[in-house]
């Protein structure tokens, strides 16, 4: 029976042995329960044993030679402190944030003992970090007391990193960012001593990588654990420097540009400020070179940031821009300001998926952080695919050139999606700190939830709604509040716009995530099963989206001299409203029992959907909608529509004028190209002169 409790185990150096005890000390006359504090134990000999627990847990020094191996049931006491480099961490290995107290002298004299050892301890001694316990991604560590909420920890030899994420006296929880067969109770575990973080630099244009923000290049089909760190890109980058040696520079000033396909600046680090003593000369460096020497620290364009701290601004900014998606049904009714937060709420085939790629593809944004958290693989290779081969409108390059694609694939560690949705915030923080405006795609948060369920079961924390963890709501939140437009250290004007899908089981949008979602983010682009399964895209459903920022866009169209967009668009979404009231009366009566008024609007609501909301994203001409083309088929549908409700109530009879071909205007969203308007206006002109000839 090992004794692993009480105020015994207090006591520093010895050991608990459960073998039996010495010749003249027979194991019957050591009771199994502690008696009473007034009925001490006369047969034991006094090393003397403490009052309230006499007889249980008496030291006994070390086991006699060949006692220790099979058939000892034995419980390590920490040995006290001592100079000895086996005692714990040296102060250099302590954190850079004060801590002084040596680690040894920390634990107190309430600390709890320690596990039964299922296998050698390895490491410099017996304080040193070892694996207690494994449960899938979850891992138990003995840990000195440096360690800090947060911390990056290497597990086992294959070093798999793993971040902490609770700590009991000295047992620290990991939750481990790799596969974890192999690993076992015994093996070592290193604290790094600081919060996992991910380098940061120009290189990450154009690149794949993994949810902790490592190359995922030449990885194969299946993740390669590499370890924590990323590989160091050795393609050089244009530098001009932009301040000259002796200027005083504080936080997020420009040092100077670098030369990439978006423009990019290198930047003062956020807690640096002084005096510029050395500028390299304009050329082509690596990124991991030293550019600049600030207050005698030195400056590269590659740089380390943690990715659950935002990253610091000088202040928000009103989001009062619009940000153009090239999906009409979008940028007319339900439009999102640059630096806003959107939900994309969808069934299984509702074109979730499609929907974002489209947007990552057209949207006018100058970088795209694109988040494939725990979907499936080949869609995020499509989407590699398809960006590496289509040509940028706005630069001329390739499109990837401005994105940067995280793969987290449902095949891939299940921790690691976690990691992946702040990994894909703080790149996006990165590029907006140069006054760049960012969109966040993250595809999708509901994988990224189920994650947070499966690991806070196995934690055995109290379940909610659903099984997934109380803090859901509050860790939803934390992700969308990292969106915004900003005024960055530096002066400049950038923003992050962060888009979510969320795959609700069943459709079921009462589901917590898309709940909880929808109270933080302001634009909701509900897409509807009825309309997928219509073939008609985008599926976004008018009755159930919507969106807070048109009030802010409508003055922002307002001031670049269009100010009849909000009557436009308020105008196009009444009429599809009365067109949904009038279809399920319509089903019952049939379209000849209406009133020819509202068989116009019945009308009016096939015209809007087939000629202007729905697009086809396998088109050349129709895959993007230039705002230009957008308000021409607005104006050219609302036209015709208000010249057959004059054709009907100047006596045209209703059947006349649904008899009328409107095929030139239905087809002119495919006939005219991305940007062009002219067919647009010959379209409205032909149908308009086939309703004259039934005047």
């Amino acid at each position: 029976m090992t004794g692993s409790g009480g105020p015994a185990a207090a006591r520093p150096g010895r050991e608990v042995s459960g073998d039996p005890p010495p010749s003249g000390h027979p194991s019957k006359d050591i009771p199994h329960d502690p008696p009473p504090p007034s009925h001490p134990s006369k047969d034991i000999p006094h090393d003397p044993p403490p009052p309230s627990h006499p007889g249980k847990g008496v030291f006994r020094g070390p086991p006699p030679p060949g006692r220790s191996g099979k058939g000892a049931c034995r419980t390590r006491i920490p040995a006290p402190p001592s100079d000895n480099a086996s005692a714990g961490p040296t102060p250099a290995q302590h954190r850079a944030d004060g801590c002084d107290t040596p680690a040894a002298a920390r634990p107190g004299p309430g600390t709890r003992p320690q596990r039964t050892d299922r296998g050698p301890a390895t490491g410099p001694g017996e304080g040193a970090a070892r694996v207690l316990r494994v449960a899938g991604p979850l891992v138990e560590i003995f840990c000195p007391p440096s360690v800090a909420m947060h911390d990056l920890v290497v597990l086992g030899d294959e070093r798999l990193p793993g971040e902490v994420v609770a700590i009991r006296g000295d047992t620290a929880t990991v939750q481990a960012y790799e596969y974890t067969g192999g690993l076992a109770p015994g093996h070592p575990a290193q604290p790094q001593g600081h919060p996992l973080s991910v380098r940061l630099a120009p290189d990450l244009l154009g690149g794949v990588f993994d949810g902790l923000l490592r190359p995922l290049d030449g990885a194969g089909d299946l993740l390669l654990r590499t370890g924590p760190g990323a590989a160091c890109d050795q393609r050089t980058w244009r530098f001009t420097p932009g301040v000259s040696e002796g200027t005083r520079v504080t936080a997020g000033d420009v040092l100077g540009e670098i030369g990439a396909g978006v423009p990019l600046r290198l930047l003062v680090p956020a807690d640096l400020s002084g005096e510029v003593t050395r500028v390299a000369e304009a050329g082509g460096h690596t990124a991991d070179a030293v550019l600049a020497v600030v207050g005698g620290h030195e400056v590269r364009m590659a740089q380390s940031w943690p990715v659950r701290r935002p990253r610091p601004v000088s202040r928000r900014l009103p989001a009062d821009a619009p940000l153009n998606t090239g999906q009409r049904a979008l940028d007319l009714l339900f439009p999102v300001a640059r630096g806003s937060t959107v939900a994309v709420p969808g069934g299984f085939g509702t074109g979730k998926t499609v929907l974002l790629q489209q947007i990552a593809k057209w949207c006018d944004a100058d970088v795209i952080v694109y988040v494939g958290c725990g979907e499936r693989g080949n869609e995020m290779a499509d989407v590699i695919e398809e960006l590496a081969e289509l040509t940028d409108p706005r630069t001329g390059g390739r499109l990837a050139e401005r994105t940067v694609t995280i793969a987290n694939t449902s095949n891939m560690p299940m921790m690691a999606r976690e990691a992946s949705v702040h990994t894909g915030a703080t790149v996006a923080e990165y590029f907006r700190d140069m006054g760049l405006d960012v969109v966040l795609i993250a595809d999708s948060t509901s994988r990224w939830a189920e994650a947070l369920r499966e690991f806070a079961s196995r934690m055995g924390e109290l379940p909610a709604e659903e099984g997934y963890p109380a803090g859901l709501a509050s860790q939803l939140a934390a992700f969308y509040e990292r969106a915004g437009a900003v005024r960055t250290l530096g002066g400049a004007t950038g923003s992050v716009t962060v888009i979510g899908a969320v795959s609700p089981p069943g459709g079921d949008r009462t589901e917590p995530v898309t709940a909880h979602t929808e109270r933080f983010v302001r634009c909701l682009w509900s897409l509807d099963r009825d309309l997928a399964y219509a073939r008609h895209y985008p599926a976004v459903s008018w009755a159930d989206s919507f969106s807070r920022d048109v009030s802010a866009l409508s003055a922002a169209h307002a001031l670049a001299g269009d100010a009849g967009w909000a009557e436009r668009r308020g105008r196009v979404a009444r009429l599809l409203a009365e067109a949904d009231r009038l279809a399920d009366l319509v089903e019952l009566v049939g379209i000849t029992a209406l009133p020819p008024r509202e068989r116009m609007s019945v009308l009016a609501g096939r015209l809007l959907r087939e000629a202007l909301i729905q697009q086809s994203a396998l088109s050349p001409a129709d895959a993007y909608s230039a705002p230009e083309k957008t308000a021409a088929l607005v104006a050219a549908v609302l036209t015709v529509i208000d010249r057959c409700v004059e054709l009907v109530d100047g006596g045209v009879p209703a059947d006349a004028v649904e008899a009328v071909d409107f095929t030139p205007l239905l087809r002119a969203r495919e006939t005219a190209g991305p940007d062009r308007t002219g067919p647009v206006k010959a379209a409205r002109d032909a149908v308009l002169g086939r309703l004259q000839e039934v005047a």
